[in-house]
């Protein structure tokens, strides 16, 4: 199914917003060059979901759950018929949690 809205939930919302602040800390130009690439990445999940790889970290996953990596973060995305909801963003450095 083409054009499937993508819907960022809570949750991952805040720990984007959370990074990138954290990153512009340090330098406000890698802190937009870390969100641009990472909204980059998403863009293309509308057509095509299952652009990145199931989710190592998901217990139990029947492919739904899927994931990639940009620039030391993790965002992970749950793939239904309707829409493309993203679930976490997280450090690659931080030990996963199930969910």
């Amino acid at each position: 199914m083409a054009g499937r809205k993508v819907a960022w939930g809570k949750v991952a919302l805040q720990q984007f917003n959370t990074a990138i602040e954290y990153i512009s800390e340090d330098s406000v130009q890698n802190a937009e060059k870390v969100r641009v690439e990472i909204l980059e990445k998403i863009e293309p999940l509308m057509d095509h979901p299952e652009i990145y790889p199931p989710d190592k970290y998901k217990l139990n996953n029947d492919g739904n759950y899927r994931a990639f990596e940009c620039q030391r973060l993790r965002v992970a995305y749950y793939v239904s018929d309707a829409a493309i909801r993203i679930l976490r963003v997280r450090h690659t450095g931080r030990e996963p949690l199930t969910y």
